[in-house]
């Protein structure tokens, strides 16, 4: 059995980020899939994001971290596409929650707010929450729909 692989993708915003993330996902026992970018010249975070999802579209990965500035021009641009729920988190709960109410598989970060240590543990928790399904799959199936229209 072929282990589960989490795509990265950043813009220059969130690049102090990416290694840590990157450390923790390995940590968590899952493979990385780096998309970029590799350094801090400007860039646009949209570019990133739709790497990330044409990734994850193509299933090249099996859940996503996503991060800029402040992690909304990312978070955005993700969810402009079918299939993806990508989440705005900004601690352990939010990260919890992401997973467990909407089943989201595409966390958002921002990188110029979230600290290093903070964003350690939401990477572990994002990747180790399930979806508790229930009352919850209902919400999903009008995403989804939504998405369709």
């Amino acid at each position: 059995m072929s282990r589960k692989t989490v795509a990265i993708a950043v813009d220059h915003g969130g690049h102090s980020l990416k290694q840590a993330c990157i450390e923790e996902i390995r940590r968590a026992g899952f493979d990385v899939l780096d998309l970029g970018t590799d350094g801090i010249e400007p860039v646009d975070y949209a570019d990133f994001a739709f790497r990330l999802v044409d990734a994850l579209a193509a299933g090249q990965g099996d859940a996503g971290i996503l991060v800029c500035g402040t992690g909304i021009g990312v978070s955005i641009a993700a969810n402009r596409h079918p299939g993806i729920r990508a989440a705005l988190c900004y601690d352990e709960e939010t990260a919890a929650l992401a997973r467990r109410h909407n089943d989201a598989n595409v966390m958002c970060l921002g990188g110029r707010k979230t600290p290093e240590g903070t964003a350690r543990a939401m990477v572990g928790v994002f990747l180790s929450t399930e979806f508790e399904g229930g009352r919850h799959e209902r919400r999903i199936a009008k995403l989804e729909r939504c998405q369709a229209a």
